[in-house]
C-alpha cells in the first residue's frame, strides 16, 4: 500500500508540476498576443502550495530534506536514534497543531473568492492541514522504520534505496 501511495504521490507531484509550467507558459504566450489570463497566476499559485506539500511529503517520507547531520553521525546508534525518535515526534506535534489551525483557517475561507478566479479561498488554506497530515503519516512510516531497524544496530538510510522503492539499506 505504500508503494502505492509513494507512486500516487510522485504521480500527482509530476502532474501538478506540469501543469504548474504549461499554465505558466500558456499565460505568457497569451499575455504576449495582448490577451493576458488573469487567473492563471492564481491558479498557478495554488497548484503550487499544493505540489509544495505533496513533495514535502515525499522528500520526508525519503529523507531527502536537508538535515545537519554532522553530529547525529558521532553519536551512537542509540543515541542516533533517540535523536530520531525525539525530533520526529517534535515535529509531529507541530505538523498537528499546524493541522488543526489549517482547519480553521479553511473553515473561515469558505466565502472568500481566491483572486481573479471563482474559486474559494478554501481551497487554498486546505492545503496546509492536508500536507501536514500527509508529512507527519510520513514521519510515523519513518518512525516505524527505526523502530523495526533499531535492533540492527544503525539507523542511517541510504537515499538510493528508498528512491528504488526497496528496503531501507543498512550502514555499519
Amino acid at each position: 500500500m505504500l508503494k502505492r501511495l509513494s507512486l500516487l504521490e510522485a504521480g500527482v507531484c509530476a502532474v501538478l508540476l506540469a501543469a504548474i509550467t504549461g499554465l505558466v507558459f500558456v499565460a505568457a504566450i497569451m499575455r504576449f498576443f495582448g490577451y493576458p489570463l488573469t487567473w492563471s497566476v492564481d491558479l498557478a499559485q495554488l497548484l503550487f502550495i499544493w505540489l509544495c506539500f505533496f513533495g514535502a511529503s515525499r522528500a520526508m517520507r525519503q529523507k531527502a530534506h536537508l538535515g545537519m547531520e554532522v553530529i547525529a553521525k558521532r553519536l551512537g546508534h542509540r543515541r542516533q536514534f533517540a535523536v530520531e525518535m525525539v525530533s520526529s515526534v517534535v515535529v509531529i506535534l507541530f505538523l498537528l497543531v499546524l493541522a488543526e489551525k489549517g482547519v480553521e483557517l479553511t473553515l473561515l475561507n469558505l466565502e472568500r473568492q481566491f483572486g481573479d478566479s471563482t474559486l474559494s479561498y478554501a481551497w487554498v488554506t486546505v492545503a496546509v492541514p492536508v500536507g501536514s497530515l500527509l508529512i507527519a503519516g510520513s514521519l510515523i512510516h519513518n518512525m516505524v522504520l527505526a523502530w523495526r531497524r533499531r535492533a540492527e544496530g544503525a539507523l542511517v538510510y541510504t537515499r538510493t534505496a528508498i528512491d528504488r522503492d526497496a528496503e531501507p539499506v543498512l550502514e555499519l
